[in-house]
């Protein structure tokens, strides 16, 4: 008996060994004990013809162009042509400037909007908000249970205690849909974090922070929508997504404005990756005057009631919450953009919370 015992703890050891060293990068779990996030969109209806238009072709890569490159390392990738529901390899493309990244895909909007859907769910998130007139799909907060240790103990009594174990991290990701002039999509995936943090003068309660976006989970569910609507495998979509050619970007802080060395059509959508990313509320948008119209809540004006106090439905959010419009204009004679913040009447918005937010679209379009 003591030594099937023996051998029986040997074995879950073992087991639980191969778990650290195999498991999934990410195994999201929902955080259904939070309340509903403070930043719904409340988007309104925008006129199609007015947020669209074609990009040029930098920094692109297909996945027909990756698969033909690596046919001697990864022969008879799955023709997901064949699959209903799917589109072929050659129909999604990725498309990378600096730490930014999204997909290309020959369906329309209306198309992918289920597949989304879709997609969330079996990523372990629930879709919290989503606005098919802006196409705008975001995600409630949830914990990447990968993260957490399975060595021995957790494995064994992790099933009757799991919420025991914690990472003290929590993200969301918001899904924008931008349509091109030829009738595909360009799908683009932004991060958000937050982290648990002990406070008080012997770390006798913990609060919620927000923590750095991270350009890489972005990547890894770009990869996994990509495997999802080809059909190919992971490892495959996430090579030739790490691999998309670079385009290096630049933008600059200049006085009052940043400067975008790429014409509207590209600052525009680079500007509006920018603003999910940073977590500004994009109300509305008016792409013919290149105005995005925004609400931003100074984190410095809301430390004593921490981060998680502000995302999770406080009375006081909207009255505290300011509206600005985030302007894109076009150079004369140049091929730059500039991004200037003005105030909700239109007028140059001169103080420091104006300094603020452009010199955080200033780091997010470097």
């Amino acid at each position: 008996m003591t030594r099937t015992v023996a051998l029986t703890a040997m074995a879950l050891s073992l087991a639980a060994c191969t778990t650290v060293f195999e498991s999934d990068k990410v195994d999201y779990k929902a955080a259904k004990k939070a309340a509903p996030l403070d930043i719904p969109p409340d988007l309104t209806q925008l006129q199609k013809d007015n947020r669209y238009a074609v990009p040029d072709g930098r920094g692109v890569a297909t996945a027909s162009g990756y698969q033909q490159q690596h046919s001697a390392q990864a022969p008879g990738l799955p023709a997901a042509s064949e699959q209903v529901g799917q589109v072929s390899t050659e129909a999604v493309r990725i498309e990378r400037q600096g730490n930014q990244r999204w997909l290309v895909v020959k369906q329309t909007p209306e198309q992918l909007w289920p597949q989304l859907q879709e997609f969330w769910a079996n990523s372990g998130f629930t879709v919290e908000t989503e606005s098919q007139q802006t196409g705008i799909m975001e995600t409630n907060w949830a914990e990447n249970r990968a993260k957490i240790p399975q060595d021995f103990i957790r494995r064994t009594i992790g099933k009757v205690f799991d919420s025991a174990y914690s990472t003290g991290e929590r993200d969301k990701f918001r899904t924008r849909l931008e349509r091109r002039a030829d009738g595909s999509t360009e799908v683009y995936i932004s991060h958000r974090g937050a982290e648990e943090k002990l406070v008080g003068t012997q770390n006798e309660s913990t609060t919620w922070t927000a923590r750095p976006n991270d350009p890489e989970l972005e990547a890894e569910f770009l990869s996994r929508l990509m495997a999802q609507l080809t059909g190919t495998k992971v490892k495959e979509a996430s090579a030739f997504v790490a691999n998309a050619p670079l385009e290096a970007q630049h933008a600059k802080l200049d006085g009052n404005k940043v400067v975008v060395d790429e014409g509207f059509d590209r600052a525009w959508r680079r500007v509006g990756l920018a603003l999910d990313r940073v977590g500004f509320t994009v109300e509305d948008r008016d792409r013919v005057q290149g105005i995005y119209f925004v609400r931003y809540v100074d984190p410095d004006a809301v430390k004593k009631e921490g981060f998680f106090s502000k995302l999770f439905g406080n009375e006081d959010k909207n009255k505290e919450a300011q509206k600005y419009r985030v302007l894109v204009s076009t150079v004369q004679g140049a091929s730059t953009s500039d991004v200037t913040v003005q105030t909700n009447d239109g007028k140059p918005e001169t103080s420091a919370t104006g300094a603020k937010i452009l010199k955080l679209l200033a780091d997010e379009l470097k």
